[in-house]
């Protein structure tokens, strides 16, 4: 019945510290511990900023921090060797979407002429890389490089804004042996940038544009340094952003603590969105801490409470820019999974082909349904969740993504990932791998 109350699991490791990056998607983890769900579980948590990503990652390996809110591909590079070797899993996404790319107001000034406009003269969204093009063309006939921020190479912000740029027309360039910066080939010339300096960065003119999670954006925006140009969800319908990772060895030694501090994330997304998103008040008002996020409460809330700013005034409605529990958010698909190994593929950190069947034994090793659903159950059982709102009867995958739902149009199938990876136009395909400065194969 509604409300009540099971045995608290017997958890092995009570006093914990997570680490997570100061951006709005952290919610969940402010929440349970602002609402007390950690503390229900017979967990005690303390929660510290960390200062990147690689440092994050670092100190989650390190055993200084136990768990920590990660970039959806952390986990996956780690696993596979990809930078620093290490076996981290993740029970739980933390929510879906809530990235943007945002270009300089002199760049977007350049990409005005080539925007098709609505009968209110705004441009009709979304829009693609295609209206960049000729701007970039520009830079390059005046001896110029045009670059771009992103948080991390393995983060979706990577390649969301590879995505994007490849499906109209721009090669943002392939890694390599000797190129850990992804730059061989590019168009665009893209580069790490801690998500909080973006602005700062970007009003400096470092970089034209950069793609990061809110309140960033929105922050270029009230500043009057930016243009927001795209959602990620306008690249692709619901895609999946940050999630909860542990070491291997945390989840083998810790099972029930695992299992509490998935419960009490999963109670945090539920309340992030439950009532048409109707807590959302409360949450920016958490958020806007210094401990948290630090940014003023009017720009987190731009995004947060259902609506997103583009050009100073244009603002659209946006329910699903940050979605923390709908859509099945907080599962681990092995498809979400699968996605971020085929990206990884297509610009050159996965050097060689591998077959399809590689990529469905990551995605097992990585993400654990098996620890969510019984997580979600225990939910269920106390009267804190609704069995229809998890899918229990999956087998780890979401239906294929229709055409429609990406901004090149072209469906995502994560059984067939070669195939996948072949049908799209810019990219390491079949064979092929990067060899010195060149594409062999």
């Amino acid at each position: 019945m509604p409300g009540a109350r099971a045995e608290t699991l017997d958890v092995e490791k009570d006093e914990l510290k997570f680490g997570f990056i100061k951006l709005t998607d952290m919610a969940p983890l402010a929440i349970a511990y602002e609402l007390g769900f950690f503390e229900d579980e017979g967990l005690y948590v303390t929660l510290e900023a960390q200062a990147n990503w690689k440092v994050l990652l670092d100190g989650v390996i390190s055993g200084e921090l136990d768990g920590a809110h990660m970039l959806a591909g952390q986990p996956l590079a780690a696993t596979i060797g990809y930078g620093t070797r290490a076996h981290i899993v993740t029970p739980l996404s933390m929510d879906l979407n809530g990235n943007a790319i945002t270009v300089s107001n002199a760049v977007w000034e350049e990409m005005k002429p080539h925007l098709a406009l609505d009968d209110q003269g705004r441009p009709v969204h979304p829009i693609p890389a295609s209206a960049l093009k000729p701007v970039v063309e520009q830079f390059r006939a005046r001896g110029e490089e045009f670059r771009m921020g992103m948080v991390f190479p393995v983060s979706t912000h990577n390649y969301e804004l590879r995505y994007w740029l490849a499906a109209g027309g721009l090669n943002p360039g392939f890694y390599g042996p000797n190129d850990a910066n992804g730059t061989i080939g590019a168009d665009v010339l893209l580069s790490v940038t801690p998500p909080p300096q973006m602005p700062a960065t970007l009003e400096a003119g470092t970089i034209h544009g950069y793609c990061v999670g809110e309140p960033w954006n929105q922050q270029a925006v009230f500043k009057g340094i930016g243009v927001p140009v795209i959602t990620d969800h306008e690249i692709w319908r619901n895609n999946p952003e940050k999630v909860f990772g542990l070491t291997a060895e945390f989840v083998e030694k810790y099972p029930n603590t695992t299992l509490a501090i998935t419960k009490a994330l999963i109670r945090a997304a539920i309340w992030l969105d439950e009532n048409d998103n109707a807590n959302r008040a409360k949450a920016v008002e958490i958020l806007a801490r210094p401990e948290y996020v630090g940014a003023d409460a009017e720009v987190i809330a731009n995004s947060m409470t259902g609506f997103f700013e583009f050009e100073s005034g244009d603002r659209r409605p946006a329910p699903d820019f940050n979605t923390f529990f709908r859509h099945y958010a907080t599962y681990p698909f092995y498809s979400d999974a699968i996605w971020y190994l085929t990206q990884m593929r297509r610009w050159g950190q996965i050097p060689e082909a591998r077959p399809d069947a590689w990529y469905d034994e990551v995605a097992r090793e990585v993400y654990r349904p098996d620890i969510y659903l019984q997580a979600a159950r225990l939910l269920v059982e106390e009267g804190k969740a609704r069995p229809e709102d998890f899918p229990f009867d999956g087998d780890g995958y979401r239906p294929p993504t229709p055409a429609a739902d990406i901004i090149d149009g072209i469906h995502f199938d994560a059984r067939r990932p070669n195939a996948y990876i072949d049908s799209l136009p810019i990219g390491l395909k079949g064979d092929q791998r990067v060899t010195g400065s060149r594409i062999e194969g």
